[in-house]
């Protein structure tokens, strides 16, 4: 693969807000599976052990800095989203344009527990599902809280940074 690939790829996938029409471009999978594959491949390595400890989310750190989080409402649910997840991982991964460094466990905990906004949509389906947009500084927060009874709790809660 040429060099300057990654480079192309990302100025497609910056170019527009389609995901499946960037998806299109051969040259942008390519990058973007050359990212996903080696994290789909280490995370399925220690699945096992993140069940053993009940996880139930990842917060994505590119370059040392933090630009997103998913948060579930059981490990199950993460492990059936996890193909689909480290493929928008990886499309961020090529577009980000991080400085680097590391991102620590403070960082994470720090980004996970802001999620205070200063704008609040909602979509309701009384008795069924509550979908939440909050537009913060710097950030979006996407909840899916489920509304059946005897529930009451966050099924998804996805975090990006702007």
């Amino acid at each position: 693969m040429e060099k300057n690939v990654p480079a192309q790829a990302a100025a497609e996938v910056s170019s527009t807000t389609s995901y499946s029409r960037v998806m299109d471009n051969k040259q942008v999978q390519q990058t973007v599976d050359s990212v996903a594959e080696p994290v789909q491949r280490d995370y399925e390595s220690v699945i096992s052990r993140l069940r053993d400890k009940n996880a139930v989310g990842v917060v994505v750190a590119v370059n040392g800095e933090i630009v997103w989080a998913d948060i579930f409402a059981s490990t199950q649910l993460l492990q059936k989203y996890w193909p689909k997840l480290v493929r928008s991982y990886a499309t961020e991964a090529v577009v980000t344009r991080a400085k680097g460094g590391d991102a620590s466990l403070k960082d994470a905990q720090k980004f996970l527990d802001d999620l205070q906004g200063r704008h609040e949509t909602a979509e309701t389906e009384p008795g069924v599902y509550r979908q939440m947009e909050i537009t913060g500084d710097g950030f979006k927060v996407f909840e899916l809280k489920s509304l059946l009874p005897k529930t009451g709790f966050a099924v998804h809660v996805a975090k990006m940074a702007d």
